[in-house]
């Protein structure tokens, strides 16, 4: 994040707060501030000097490395954030610190010496917890906007690169054939050696007849036995299954089984489609 946008932003509020946090045993709210890279050479120095020997040096660190954890799977660089995308999240922070200040309610005039001390200690220590509340806040919000920045949120990443089918139809050697299913419809097979899987989708290809399902086999290179690989139902028909073992598979084949799969084709395959591994 650089200097101009979200980290510089909070290294300039809350730079002066650093020496008192650390003096005052609050280092732990100071990892994801850390994490963002919102502190300056100097800050970064006193606090590497401060967890060194802390007892909660070791949940300091790792607050830093879950914060930087879910900024690296969340952050895609390729992707152009709206012109004023920062804009409008700075003009949310300031318009929220303004409510909270108004809302705050106001010191009577006069007082007399000891209450003033007082009230100037209440009122340290309540400044004291309204800045932490608001780092954590804008910390937050930071770390959302690097998010959003990204131009893609941490589910949708999930979704793209750690779900076995997108994995299989986004590899850069994946090929697809498609063959014609008795009765109407297709089957598409996309293979990736690379993953070592493929992945078959039957596209308007009518439910199996009621007690039956159709059942997926990899036909083994050796000539072994076909190797179940799971059934489709009415449900789950129009859903991609993913089959992993592609190397040691010569052919995929479809059968109609009886609810719920058999260990051994109990039918003619409805189709085979050979697989290029």
């Amino acid at each position: 994040m650089s200097e101009t946008t979200g980290g510089g932003f909070i290294r300039r509020m809350f730079a002066n707060d650093i020496p008192t946090d650390l003096a005052e045993g609050r280092v732990l709210e100071l990892a994801e501030i850390y994490a963002l890279d919102a502190v300056s050479d100097d800050e970064r120095a006193m606090i590497d000097d401060y967890i060194k020997d802390a007892p909660e040096g070791p949940e300091f660190l790792e607050r830093v490395r879950q914060a930087r954890e879910t900024l690296a799977v969340s952050f895609a660089p390729e992707e152009e954030p709206p012109a004023a995308l920062f804009d409008n999240i700075m003009d949310r922070i300031t318009k929220d610190a303004v409510a909270q200040t108004d809302a705050e309610p106001v010191a009577p005039a006069a007082a007399a010496p000891a209450v003033d001390d007082l009230a100037a200690a209440r009122a340290k220590r309540e400044e004291r917890q309204r800045t932490g509340g608001a780092r954590r806040w804008i910390v937050g919000a930071a770390a959302a906007a690097v998010i959003a920045l990204g131009g893609i949120g941490v589910g949708a990443y999930v979704s793209a690169q750690n779900d076995p089918v997108n994995q299989v139809l986004q590899a850069q050697d994946v090929q697809k054939q498609s063959a014609a299913v008795p009765g109407g419809g297709t089957a598409t097979i996309s293979a990736s050696s690379a993953k070592d899987s493929f992945v078959v989708l039957m596209d308007g290809v009518a439910p199996a007849p009621d007690g039956k399902v159709y059942q997926l086999w990899t036909l083994p290179k050796d000539g072994s036995a076909p190797v179940p690989q799971g059934t489709m139902d009415a449900q789950t028909l129009s859903k991609p299954a993913v089959v992993k073992g592609l190397s040691s598979a010569s052919s995929v084949a479809i059968t109609v089984e009886p609810t719920g799969g058999s260990t051994a084709p109990t039918t003619p395959p409805v189709l085979v489609v050979a697989l290029n591994a």
